[in-house]
């Protein structure tokens, strides 16, 4: 970004056309108690050499992904991402497109945004995405606004334990003030339990959420769950991981009627969790309550094909009190890089990646699991993440000990879920080596040696 500056003479020009004398006349609606009567508290300027040294030393206290091997999950995953990937979106024409929801926004851009609505529908067996959202706390969040609009149902929303604590937060915040009460299924054997559901869906239930695998890493009988919020009248919204999709049914295969994700897992780096990229598809019947942008494809006054922006439900074009959107660059950008990311894999390469994650993934719980120290929180199937119960309680100092011999072994939950504080959320993708597993096990059950700490390019 460009530095900008005004001189003394910019200054006099733009008091001059708005017709005050001074900086201190333009301020002088503002009481005088709430103005500051001493210069900012500002340290010397830097150069730019000192600054960039001081911002390396700040970012060399962090520990990334490239520092340690990475077994850390929740919603954030160390997967490969192909040279193409950075290749395609590094191209200026999609790097540095602003926020392309104008109706002038280029043919480019707005096939890119169409093909990967194309990718999403094919991915998640939905009949209509849209160009995409901020992440996927504000998908699913808007994904209940949109089934409470449509089934114009304001009894509740019903979210089981086991969905990301986060994004249940992100649904609490959006119905703080709608007057729709926002029930919690608890979840004590890690999924959802069928009966326990049907006792709290009732015919004013607007929406049930399910993320399948969920935040354990369990996978739900999809099928069952929807059939209940079927026969109740609710839609359901499914929260998927787009990897799993390579071995597990798709949400439109299940019956979801509004499909969300993360799609952070699609070609983009983890990057501290920001920014990334929400996915939404739902049901053809919805499409006019689907909040961002959706590209259309037609032809011109030649019959040439073309594309154009068919729906946007954005404050800029509508009353501010029916808005829904919230279109930002880096959901184009990201969503051309999971555009090149699916079809570089195509449906082979995500089956393979997919079936990479759960067989690894289900190779290292095992080998935790000899340790007499270790076993599963949960007994139901999972995908590519699992707890894992220290017996001993004492996670965060096996997570310091992990670290410290170089690897990232989990996240912790206590701190969403207490009655799971001797629990790690531990998370296996197609990345990881069995040299990498076993140097993991080795530490956690006070087996490491320093020979055996990994050694990983810096990147």
């Amino acid at each position: 970004m460009p530095y900008l500056y005004n001189t003394p003479e910019d200054q006099e020009a733009m008091l001059a056309a708005i017709g005050v004398q001074s900086i201190e006349e333009l301020f002088e609606p503002i009481p005088g108690e709430l103005k500051l009567a001493r210069p900012l508290a500002l340290p010397p300027a830097l150069s730019e050499l000192e600054l960039d040294q001081h911002l390396a030393e700040l970012a060399s206290k962090n520990t990334h992904a490239g520092q340690a091997v990475c077994f850390l999950g929740g919603g954030s995953y160390d997967h490969h991402i192909p040279a193409v990937v950075d290749a395609i979106g590094g191209r200026s024409e999609f790097y540095t497109s602003y926020t392309p929801y104008q109706a002038e926004a280029s043919q480019g851009n707005l096939q890119a945004m169409f093909e990967y609505q194309s990718l999403i529908c094919r991915l998640t067996g939905m009949e209509v995405s849209n160009s995409s959202l901020y992440d996927g706390a504000s998908s699913t969040a808007e994904a209940v606004l949109m089934a409470i609009s449509s089934s114009r149902r304001t009894g509740n929303v019903v979210v089981p334990s086991n969905l990301h604590p986060e994004y249940r937060q992100t649904i609490a915040t959006y119905l703080k003030n709608l007057g729709v009460e926002l029930v919690t299924l608890p979840c004590p054997a890690g999924v959802i339990d069928a009966d326990e559901l049907a006792s709290v869906v009732n015919d004013q239930t607007a929406a049930v959420v399910l993320q399948q695998p969920n935040f354990f890493g369990c996978v739900e009988d999809a099928e069952a769950v929807a059939k209940t919020a079927s026969e109740a009248g609710a839609l359901l919204i499914s929260v998927f991981d787009p990897i799993s999709l390579g071995i597990l049914k798709r949400p439109g295969d299940y019956g979801a009627n509004i499909a969300v994700a993360e799609g952070q897992s699609l070609g983009t780096p983890m990057h501290y969790g920001g920014p990334v990229l929400g996915i939404m598809a739902c049901d053809e019947k919805l499409v006019r309550r689907m909040p961002g942008r959706i590209v259309g494809e037609t032809t011109d006054r030649r019959g040439n094909r073309c594309f154009v922006l068919t729906l946007q439900t954005r404050e800029q074009h509508i009353r501010r009190d029916k808005a829904t959107s919230n279109v930002c660059s880096n959901q184009a950008l990201f969503a051309v890089r999971a555009s090149v990311y699916l079809s570089q894999l195509g449906p082979q390469g995500l089956k393979e990646t997919a079936n990479l994650c759960l067989q690894k993934s289900h190779y290292l719980a095992d080998q935790l699991c000899q340790h007499e120290r270790f076993s599963l929180a949960f007994t139901a199937s999972t995908f590519k993440e699992f707890v894992i119960r220290d017996a001993e309680g004492q996670v965060d100092e096996l997570v310091k000990t992990a670290l410290d011999a170089g690897y990232m072994a989990g996240v912790p939950l206590g701190a969403w879920y207490p009655e799971l504080n001797d629990c790690l959320l531990v998370a296996v993708t197609e990345k990881r080596t069995k040299a990498e597993m076993d140097g993991l096990v080795a530490a956690l059950s006070g087996k490491h040696s320093d020979e055996s700490t990994p050694t990983l390019a810096v990147s």
